[in-house]
């Protein structure tokens, strides 16, 4: 009767673990302020054309000849609308019917496997954001995980040896911030075309690239035919208590007869009543001229502090990468301290939290996580004390 599975799933969600450590940190030492560059949540607020728009459509639900009940089960069409025009200003057209607003890019993630078998194969890069992991685990599939590492740069790539039916990429990945470039992405959509596979593409974080590389996996020819991207307003926008996030399910997306356009939409219609309106109105702001101004301060802001931590990084011979293209810089263990042994020292000592690499996977251990969601005096008071601490030995 029960799903025996979970006990596959490691017991403590690892941001709960950080945040059970802090607070035992904070009781110890109630005097003690600390810095977060932890979890990755947003800090600055919503941009103003956004917070308009949706106190806007709030006001039009408290009158009786604009007020909306259930919504379209795929979201608004104007909302759909605003999100194929930014494909378009990306140079990649998506057809606004395969477009699904949710509430976020995690629960799309987490309920997309809904449409294959439990046993299909899944493959996934370790170290990972854990939802890929968890979900799969919770519903006990088969989870082959896929070696990234300081020599690949945090950025494998497929080989014949896979044996997968079911991927999981990340780019700008989390928690790596390494992205892929064109040839990387290509070489996984023609390994997808050629063994009947589907990516999962994850494209929270494209909002944060500025060198170029791909910001969608549609940009690269024949990903229409084997890929499903889930994208979230999340960090593009400030979204994290907002919630809202959209998936793009190909039409084209075709397996074993099946079309998985098709699929998600009835299971979507099954289990989801949608976004709220006054949330959808706010997501369409994002995509107006101003409101994508609005959102690209914030972001130019966050990268800037990722550029602070990266400076202090590079003072100390410390090796990372990410924070170019990517709001988290993935840094080596000083002193050769296993991740969670160095969470411990740089909060005892410094009073800076960050995310221990190895909740990410196997190959996590040794390295460690910062966010630059933190502003940049916040961003440089976290770094002062780190390398303070990592100064005096």
């Amino acid at each position: 009767m029960i799903n025996h599975h979970f006990d596959d799933v490691p017991r403590s969600y690892l941001f709960s673990e950080v945040a059970r450590r802090v607070q035992t940190y904070r009781q110890a030492h109630p005097d003690k302020s600390l810095i977060h560059m932890g979890i990755g949540d947003v800090t600055r607020p919503l941009c103003p054309p956004v917070v308009q728009a949706m106190q806007a459509a709030s006001a039009e639900q408290g009158q009786a000849d604009s007020f909306r009940g259930y919504g379209p089960e795929q979201g608004y069409p104007f909302l759909r609308q605003a999100i194929s025009g930014y494909y378009e200003s990306m140079g990649v057209q998506v057809d606004p019917a395969d477009i699904f607003v949710s509430d976020g890019a995690k629960s799309d993630l987490g309920n997309l496997p809904d449409l294959f078998t439990t046993d299909c194969r899944v493959l996934i890069p370790d170290p990972v954001y854990p939802v890929y992991r968890d979900t799969n685990l919770m519903a006990g599939r088969p989870v082959a995980y896929l070696d990234a590492t300081r020599e690949n740069g945090f950025l494998p790539l497929p080989d014949d040896s896979l044996d997968a039916q079911l991927i999981y990429l990340c780019s700008p990945g989390n928690p790596t911030g390494a992205a892929y470039d064109k040839a990387g992405l290509t070489r996984w959509v023609e390994y997808a075309r050629e063994h009947d596979a589907v990516i999962l593409y994850d494209a929270a974080y494209e909002s944060f690239i500025r060198s170029g590389v791909p910001r969608t996996i549609y940009e690269i020819p024949g990903a229409e035919e084997c890929a499903i991207e889930v994208c979230s307003l999340s960090k593009t926008a400030g979204f994290t208590g907002t919630r809202c996030g959209y998936t793009v399910v190909p039409r084209t997306l075709v397996r074993e007869g099946m079309n998985l356009h098709d699929m998600w939409l009835r299971r979507q219609s099954t289990k989801m009543n949608g976004v709220a309106y006054p949330v959808q109105r706010a997501a369409e702001a994002v995509f107006t001229p101003a409101g994508l101004a609005g959102c690209r301060e914030s972001i130019d802001a966050y990268l800037r502090s990722a550029a602070v931590v990266a400076r202090v990084l590079d003072d100390l011979g410390i090796w990372y990468c990410g924070g170019k293209d990517s709001p988290y810089l993935w840094m080596e263990c000083p002193r050769g301290m296993d991740s969670w042994a160095f969470f411990d020292a740089l909060l005892e000592n410094a009073g800076v939290v960050g995310t221990p690499g190895s909740g990410f996977g196997r190959n996590g251990e040794g390295y460690f996580r910062l966010s630059a969601f933190a502003g940049e005096q916040q961003a440089a008071e976290a770094m002062a004390r780190m390398a303070d601490w990592l100064r005096r030995g």
